[in-house]
């Protein structure tokens, strides 16, 4: 059962993690992945996805303790 709650603690840090550097660097991630005209479009969506992804770790960690 530890083993199972250190598992989701490490998945919960590092979705938090991904989700806080898509928030940050939405920029430069849009320019370097995506191709079209739009980048603010994209940069919208891709802040929007790190936070989605920074509520997911936080609700994993949550439910882990």
């Amino acid at each position: 059962m530890e083993t199972i709650n250190m598992l989701a603690t490490i998945i919960g840090f590092i979705l938090m993690m991904l989700g806080v550097i898509m928030i940050y660097d939405a920029r430069k991630l849009t320019q370097k992945w995506f191709s079209f005209g739009d980048r603010n479009e994209g940069v919208k969506w891709l802040k929007i996805g790190g936070f989605v992804l920074d509520v997911i770790g936080i609700l994993i960690l949550y439910f882990a303790f």
